[in-house]
Formats: structure tokens, C-alpha cells, sequence
């Protein structure tokens, strides 16, 4: 039986959310296609995370090796290609990250297996992989058909699909390191954390994001202060950003990040296309803008046709004296 093999991707011990969304989808195919799904993590003492994979998957393959404690391209390969070379899964899937985006497009040449990069969407059409991207920086969504092959290798987008586990546990093979010779190319030092106040929006429940509507940089602290008695992060629209007012690890949308929070707080955003696309999928989306025909609402699950600068201290009060909060 064929196999549909996700790369998974963990960070200081915490395995990372594109992981359980690619299982998700891989899930999907597998079922289409009669193959198998399997996991690999490759890392040091990562049994435990072995057993947090068996719940997405039919089988988990665990490499430990000391080498591989850190994340390092050229290592990643060393490893990969042996058990791919043997193993000849259907696909293999791996995150659209920092990570994937370095390692992906050596292994598959090293391979010499086709890939899709930044893939939306996956299937089977007509017996060939087909895959949905965006082109023209979001401006529309394109159909990739993969020429036929043995192997296919593909990078998926974080964010566009909602993981769902299963009701029972997959089998965990423990894989001897293939690792023959570590490659000299490059060594990783240290783990740098980011500075203070740059945030990952793209794993935030509640994100309160800020559009043009704000109209002046001394305004964004009144979205900060929403924010903050949520509970959650500030995000923005692209102009936000332009401007200069907030970080471009804030932004939100095709030349942003891709988030699917529990509550996308939208203020003053009229929902171009490219900002859409990037938040699409969050569980509920509110919107306040004074434009009754802004194309945010079209998505919305609920809209406020009113001025920000009224509905927000409003909601601000409100949220304080529920949690009763000074």
C-alpha cells in the first residue's frame, strides 16, 4: 500500500500546528487514493511526540538521532532522502514554513521528484495530482496539474485547513537514523527567540485587526486596548502596515499571514481581496465599518454598520464590566 507521508515540524518541543493541518488533509487524500497516512518526526528524545501523531495518523515514523536535535536543512535531507528512497511514498507533504521553504526544494531535486509549492488545496484529477495556488500576489487562484510520476512532493500553506483528530490511535515504528555523514555545509549555533513584541498572529484565538478605518497611528492604541481586555492580538490590513504603524509580522492576508483564529475582530477593514483570503476561515468574524457595502461583510458572520470610534470604547466598557475589570 501506497503511502501519503507528512513531514512533521516541531519547534522547543512543541509540535507545530501546520502539522496537524497537513495530517487533515493528507487524511483526505489517503482515504481517496487507498494509501496509508504516516507521519515522520525525526529529532532527539521525540517519542512523546510520537504519541500525539498516532492520533492523526495510521503510522508514525520516529527517527532519534542527536544530529537532528535542531532543525538543519542539510541534515533533514541526509535523512529524508534514504527513507524516501525506500519507503517511495505517494506523496510527501511538508509545511509551507521557514522550515519547508528551505528544505523542500533541495530534496525534490535531490530526488528528483516534481513539487508544488504553497499548495491551498490537494486531489487527485483524472489520475494526475492537482493542486490550488495563488498567483499575482492572491489576485487569483490557480489549477496546477502535476505531470504523472512515482513520487510527488508539495508544500502546504499554514493556516487554510482545520485539524481534526481521530477517535483511535496509529502504529509507531521506530526508523534507525540513516544518517551515513553529516553534512558540513552549515551548523546550527542556537535557537534565537523573537524580540519582545513581535508576535505569531497565525496561532492567536482572538485577533483584533485594524484597517484603514483607524485613520491616524495615535488611534492604534485604542485597538491595542481591545486587544488587551479580550485577551487576544492586534493584527492589521495591509495600509496599516504601508504606513508604518504596525510591524509586517501584524499583517494580515495574501502578503501576510494566513489565520484562522476563534474571533477575527475586523475595524475599519473594507476587505480588499488579497486581506480576505487571509482570514476567510476563522471560526466567527465580526466587522465594524461605516460602509454598509464593504466587501468584508459578504464574509462576516456578523457586522456593525457604525462608526468605530463609537462601537469600540463602547465594547471596551462593556468587556470591562463583565470581567469586571478596573
Amino acid at each position: 500500500m501506497r503511502e501519503i507521508l507528512v513531514l512533521a515540524e516541531h519547534r522547543r518541543g512543541e509540535i507545530r500546528e501546520i502539522t496537524f493541518e497537513m495530517l487533515t488533509k493528507g487524511r483526505d487524500i489517503a482515504e481517496k487514493t487507498k494509501s496509508e497516512l504516516a507521519s515522520i518526526i525525526l529529532g532527539k528524545n521525540i517519542k512523546d511526540k510520537a504519541e500525539v501523531l498516532s492520533r492523526y495518523s495510521d503510522k508514525v515514523l520516529v527517527v532519534e538521532d542527536d544530529r537532528l536535535e535542531l532543525f538543519n536543512s542539510d541534515i533533514y535531507q541526509e535523512a529524508l532522502s534514504h527513507i524516501i528512497i525506500e519507503r517511495k511514498p505517494l506523496i510527501i507533504m511538508i509545511g509551507h514554513t521557514s522550515y519547508g521553504v528551505e528544505l523542500a526544494p533541495s530534496l525534490a531535486v535531490s530526488l528528483s521528484t516534481p513539487l508544488v509549492t504553497d499548495c491551498l488545496d490537494l486531489f487527485f484529477e483524472n489520475g494526475h495530482l492537482t493542486a490550488i495556488r495563488q498567483m499575482y500576489g492572491g489576485k487569483t487562484y490557480a489549477k496546477i496539474k502535476v505531470k504523472k510520476a512515482d513520487s510527488y512532493m508539495v508544500t502546504f500553506r499554514q493556516g487554510v485547513t482545520q485539524p481534526v483528530e481521530r477517535n483511535f490511535k496509529g502504529e509507531i515504528v521506530e526508523i534507525p537514523s540513516p544518517i551515513l555523514k553529516e553534512p558540513i555545509k552549515k551548523k546550527v549555533l542556537d535557537y534565537v527567540l523573537p524580540s519582545v513584541g513581535e508576535v505569531d498572529i497565525s496561532s492567536a484565538d482572538i485577533l483584533v485587526s485594524l484597517g484603514r478605518g483607524i485613520k491616524d497611528r495615535s488611534n492604534i492604541s485604542l485597538g491595542e486596548e481591545l486587544a488587551k481586555v479580550l485577551g487576544g492580538v492586534l493584527a492589521c490590513s495591509r495600509p496599516i502596515v504601508d504606513k508604518g504603524w504596525l510591524p509586517r509580522d501584524r499583517q494580515v492576508g495574501a502578503s501576510g499571514k494566513t489565520v484562522k483564529p476563534k474571533l477575527y475582530l475586523a475595524l475599519g477593514i473594507s476587505g480588499a481581496f488579497q486581506h480576505i483570503v487571509g482570514m476567510k476561515d476563522s471560526q466567527l468574524i465580526i466587522s465594524v465599518n461605516k460602509d454598509p457595502n464593504a466587501p468584508i461583510f459578504n464574509i462576516s458572520h456578523y457586522g456593525v454598520v457604525d462608526d468605530l470610534f463609537k462601537i469600540v470604547p463602547a465594547l471596551i466598557n462593556k468587556i470591562k464590566e463583565v470581567k469586571k475589570i478596573k
